[in-house]
C-alpha cells in the first residue's frame, strides 16, 4: 500500500514526499526532524495509538497538517481523528483519487473528509467543519 501511495504522490505536480515510515515511532521522528507541511498517517499503523500520535504531533509540530488514511468507512474514526487534530480523512480504497486533493487542501489549511464518510448522516458535522480542531 505504501509503495503504491508513494508512486501516486511522486507523479503529482506540487507534491514532494520527503520521508516514509513503517511504524509510529519512525513517523514521529521524521515529522519532528523534517517538519513537513502535511503528514499522511495510516490510522492502523503499528507501534502505538495513531490518535495519540496525532495529538502529540499537533502539540509538538503544529505547522504540520495531518491527513489520515483508514480502511473502514466509519464516521467514528473520522471524528476521533479530527478531534485529535487531523485536518483530513481519506478512505484507503479511494486514496488514488482523493489523497492528492486531501493533501493540497491540508497544505492550504482546509479540511478534507472523504465524501463517502462525509455523506453519511452522522458525519454531516464533520463535513461542515463544526467539530474541526482549530489551528
Amino acid at each position: 500500500m505504501r509503495r503504491n501511495l508513494r508512486r501516486l504522490l511522486d507523479a503529482e505536480s506540487g507534491i514532494c514526499v520527503v520521508a516514509e515510515g513503517d511504524d509510529l515511532p519512525s513517523v514521529i521522528r521524521h515529522v519532528q526532524t523534517r517538519h513537513p507541511n502535511v503528514l499522511v498517517l495510516d490510522l492502523s499503523m503499528r507501534g502505538g495509538s495513531s490518535i495519540e500520535a496525532i495529538r502529540r504531533l499537533r502539540d509538538g509540530v503544529p505547522a504540520t497538517e495531518i491527513v489520515v488514511l483508514k480502511m473502514e468507512q466509519s464516521t467514528a474514526f473520522a471524528q476521533h481523528a479530527i478531534d485529535a487534530g487531523a485536518i483530513g480523512f481519506v478512505l484507503k480504497d479511494t486514496a488514488d483519487s482523493e489523497l492528492p486533493d486531501a493533501i493540497r487542501s491540508a497544505a492550504r489549511r482546509r479540511e478534507y473528509v472523504s465524501p463517502r464518510v462525509a455523506g453519511r448522516p452522522r458525519a454531516r458535522r464533520i463535513a461542515t467543519g463544526d467539530s474541526l480542531h482549530q489551528h
